[in-house]
């Protein structure tokens, strides 16, 4: 009988090399290990060094001092070793100012010296320049008869004034507290200890309205109730993503309808049902109606027209529209007969002289075009002959765009009769 083997393999930490040691935000905690780490030892490389201990399977960390500088206090907790036979159980570690990145020829030992640690311990460190850059290297001790060093997994975080930074805010003010609906109101945001401040995104009710590189923002499109909240990320290092105390904005609104749409008949009228709580209102243009003061006017348009509902309270104005198409009176002849008789010899389309631009064409029953023309009157009526002569007797149909600023077209059929 045969016995499969197996080996669980870990991957080496990025944080395995000095130049890409893990940022340590102030504060913060984060697990980490030094499975698989190992060493560069080459001359001035960056394990290159034996002062304090001599390095084994190395890790590698950072931190960038704030503009006071001071002391700094490293906790390493929850530490966990491999439990693997032969293998070390104690961990070692120190700080590290470098004059060049990474370079052991430059580096200055300025944290404490811990050797032999088991158990929670501390690397500490005093009067750190400010705005600084130091490295944290932690590293697995084979001391005591060890066939390897120590791997284990562990949380590390940073503490202390050199890395302690203000909290950062935001101040975010508006222009005016309370608005009419629809009116337009700016809001400024204020950071503090925030430097380094990118974009700013701002929020209506929870949901992202608006990216902008300033501090401003404005819109004429909140309701009453709405809640406004700002973000930003401050600082380049340890980036801290901030939102401020909310804004709910009051918006003053009231009751202005101006009813639904209506189609009238050339020459006929029609009252216009217009509602509002507001005390002050008028009805704009005033054209064709019986007065404009009042909700309920009686309009009389020969064309077709938009009326506004305007309306006033407590100093806020708003607005309502509703639109009377009137049907153009075209009257359109399904037939003629072109034969000379001088009766009923053309196609004559009353009304269509109100069109000056409108377009005309006549297809056969298999979409074959025979007539177009742009502008139509009496004078210009068909008279049943193309570039090809007289088209034969039967059914054709039509397709009359008006263009007079909407989209209207009438379609039909056309008999032409011998």
């Amino acid at each position: 009988m045969f016995l499969l083997a197996s080996a669980f393999v870990r991957s080496q930490p990025q944080y395995n090399n000095c130049n890409d040691a893990l940022e340590l935000c102030s504060n913060q905690t984060i697990n980490v290990n030094n499975f698989g780490a190992n060493t560069t030892v080459c001359n001035d490389c960056e394990d290159d060094f034996t002062t304090c201990f001599s390095l084994e399977n190395s890790v590698w960390f950072t931190f960038t001092t704030n503009a006071g500088g001071g002391a700094v206090q490293v906790n390493i907790d929850n530490i966990i070793f491999q439990g693997v036979a032969g293998q070390g159980t104690m961990l070692q570690g120190t700080i590290i100012e470098a004059a060049v990145p990474c370079d052991a020829a430059t580096y200055n030992i300025v944290g404490s010296c811990i050797n032999n640690a088991n158990s929670t311990f501390d690397i500490t460190a005093v009067n750190l320049f400010p705005n600084t850059t130091y490295y944290i290297v932690l590293d697995g001790d084979n001391a005591g008869g060890s066939l390897s060093p120590a791997e284990a997994s562990f949380d590390i975080s940073i503490s202390g004034t050199a890395v302690n930074r203000p909290i950062p805010t935001l101040n975010l003010t508006q222009s005016s507290a309370s608005i009419c609906l629809n009116e337009s109101v700016e809001f400024i945001v204020s950071p503090v200890d925030c430097p380094y401040n990118g974009s700013f995104r701002w929020f209506v009710n929870g949901g992202l309205v608006a990216v902008t590189s300033d501090t401003t923002y404005q819109t004429s499109s909140l309701q009453d109730g709405d809640i406004i909240t700002v973000e930003t990320a401050c600082y380049t290092i340890c980036p801290d993503t901030v939102n401020n105390d909310f804004v709910q904005m009051a918006v003053y609104t009231f009751n202005v309808d101006a009813g639904q749409d209506q189609t009238i008949e050339e020459g006929q009228t029609v009252q216009l049902i217009g509602s509002t709580s507001a005390p002050n209102f008028i009805w704009t243009p005033a054209f064709y109606l019986s007065a404009d003061n009042i909700l309920n006017p009686i309009a009389a348009p020969d064309e077709t027209i938009t009326y506004t509902l305007e309306a006033t309270e407590n100093g806020c104005t708003q607005f309502d529209y509703v639109t009377i198409t009137v049907n153009s009176g075209l009257q359109i002849p399904n037939t003629f007969s072109p034969n000379n008789d001088g009766v009923n010899d053309k196609w004559v389309i009353r009304g269509i002289e109100k069109f000056p631009d409108c377009l005309i064409q006549v297809y056969t029953r298999w979409g074959q075009k025979i007539f177009q023309t742009t502008g139509y009157s009496e004078l210009k009526a068909w008279d049943g002959i193309n570039d090809r002569g007289e088209v034969l007797e039967g059914v054709y149909y039509y397709i009359l765009e008006l263009r007079d600023g909407s989209d209207n077209v009438l379609k039909g059929s056309l008999t032409v009769l011998r």
